[in-house]
């Protein structure tokens, strides 16, 4: 077997293999053994006819699709393997045969490859920081929001529905007069305040009573999924059987204690200790977003659709496990917004050009700058892992495998990379003074794609909310 790669376009590699007639051969008869099973001859059994016999009957080149599959099963990775410092496989191959013939095989796969990324600079350029910091108010809501998820449920009778409630209602829509397909409803369990329904319909059952019934008027959004509603306006007639409030737990040393502090003051401090991490890694995310966002105005790559494809998935894949967490299969939600999988896979294309763009710019700077994770390091950063499970280095290195060893190599070359951007640009704050700082950061999401993960969709079980 010998091959020869070329370069071709959008980034792709054309890498033409030829097979020997012995080679070819004995694909041929490899494919006869592995296939014969299939074929009858009358005359002999099933799987029992010569070669030759076979392919008199059925035609010279019965195996010849086996064959050619075989071999490229066999040397397509090795060669991939053997190339793979001049060049790196995105995606499949598309594949054909030029020549065919008794003396030779000529098999031509057209290989799509991460493309070279051309950037302008990555120095002296002025990038926004992000800065977040934590106030007391902050602080004071983020206790109200736990009182709040922890409070609790208690029926209502002596006042009218408010925001927060939630309410068991009876509802039935029409328009022009009519009914409509999901505008009717017995028995249903609505957050007020939740943003579930089409603006107006929460907003008007606030301030209902038991027992009571009563018409909203409201308007369908313009871009309501159900065409013939969009824009028009419907009256629910709504009746409200029961209501649920909340009851908040009294903020005290015995509520802090529940939450695993001694007292209240350090409750208040451990709720900031944690607001403050939370603030700090945004900061640092969202700072090493700007500084590959700034670095990509003047970065230029032909980028393989099969990467921005692969990118698609990946974060398809993340937004249905986001799902998954709020209760919702991924296959009811496309139903409810009325797509497909490849149709919504759309909706991230910009998003996952940018992501590999952003990836392909950390790796050119890494080799660039020759940043690499010496022994030392990697070591320290398993001696931490292995603390915060209280174990030693040495126990907890034999629990890792190569690819966990990988993993925190990587994240140091990263973390190493990010510090030296921020050393060699200008990072102004937003009071407009410039600050190099050299501070530390943790572990980085951006090991993966270089970009910020994908947002939560705000997906609705009703079907009289638009999407």
């Amino acid at each position: 077997m010998k091959y020869e790669v070329t370069p071709a376009e959008n980034s792709t590699v054309k890498i033409a293999i030829t097979f020997s007639s012995e080679e070819w051969a004995e694909a041929n008869t490899k494919a006869y053994v592995q296939t014969r099973g299939k074929y009858s001859v009358n005359g002999f059994r099933k799987g029992k006819a010569p070669k030759h016999v076979l392919e008199m009957y059925y035609g010279k080149g019965l195996f010849y699709e086996d064959a050619l599959n075989l071999l490229y099963a066999e040397h397509y990775g090795k060669i991939l393997e053997a190339e793979r410092e001049k060049f790196t496989a995105v995606g499949e191959p598309a594949l054909s045969v030029d020549d065919l013939s008794e003396e030779k095989v000529v098999l031509t796969a057209v290989v799509p490859v991460k493309p070279d990324v051309e950037i302008e600079t990555y120095k002296g350029i002025k990038i926004k920081k992000a800065e977040y910091t934590v106030t007391d108010a902050d602080v004071d809501k983020e206790i109200e929001n736990v009182r709040t998820r922890v409070a609790e449920t208690v029926e209502v009778t002596d006042r009218a529905a408010q925001n927060g409630d939630t309410v068991k209602i009876d509802f039935a829509g029409k328009a022009d007069g009519k009914a409509f397909e999901g505008g009717t409803a017995e028995g249903y369990d609505l957050t007020l305040g939740s943003g579930q329904f089409i603006p107006g319909f929460e907003d008007g059952v606030v301030g209902m009573k038991l027992g009571e019934t009563k018409d909203l008027n409201v308007t369908f959004p313009e871009d309501y999924q159900a065409e013939e509603l969009k824009g028009k306006p419907a009256v629910f007639t709504v009746t409200v059987h029961k209501i649920s409030g909340k009851k908040l737990p009294e903020l005290n040393d015995e509520f802090a204690k529940k939450m695993g502090s001694e007292s209240v003051e350090k409750y208040r401090a451990t709720v900031r200790e944690r607001l403050e991490r939370n603030a700090a890694s945004r900061s640092l995310n969202e700072t090493e977003d700007a500084i590959l966002t700034e670095i990509a105005k003047g970065a230029k790559a032909e980028i393989p659709e099969a990467m921005i494809e692969r990118q698609e998935d990946s974060l398809m894949q993340r937004m249905e496990y986001n799902l998954m967490y709020q209760g919702i299969s991924m296959d009811d939600y496309l139903k409810y917004v009325g797509s497909t999988r490849d149709q919504y896979k759309k909706n991230f294309e910009t998003e996952a050009r940018r992501n590999v763009l952003h990836q392909l710019i950390i790796e050119k700077i890494i080799k660039q700058e020759n940043i690499k994770a010496d022994e030392k390091e990697v070591e320290a950063k398993v001696a931490e892992q292995a603390a915060s499970v209280g174990k030693s280095a040495e126990e907890y290195k034999k629990t890792m495998d190569a690819r966990q060893l990988e993993y925190i190599e990587n994240d140091i070359v990263v973390t190493k990379l990010f510090d030296f951007l921020m050393k060699n640009n200008d990072m102004i704050t937003e009071g407009g003074a410039e600050k190099k700082p050299a501070a530390k950061k943790t572990a980085s999401a951006k090991a993966e794609t270089g970009a910020e993960s994908a947002k939560k969709p705000a997906a609705k079980k009703s079907a009289a909310k638009s999407e």
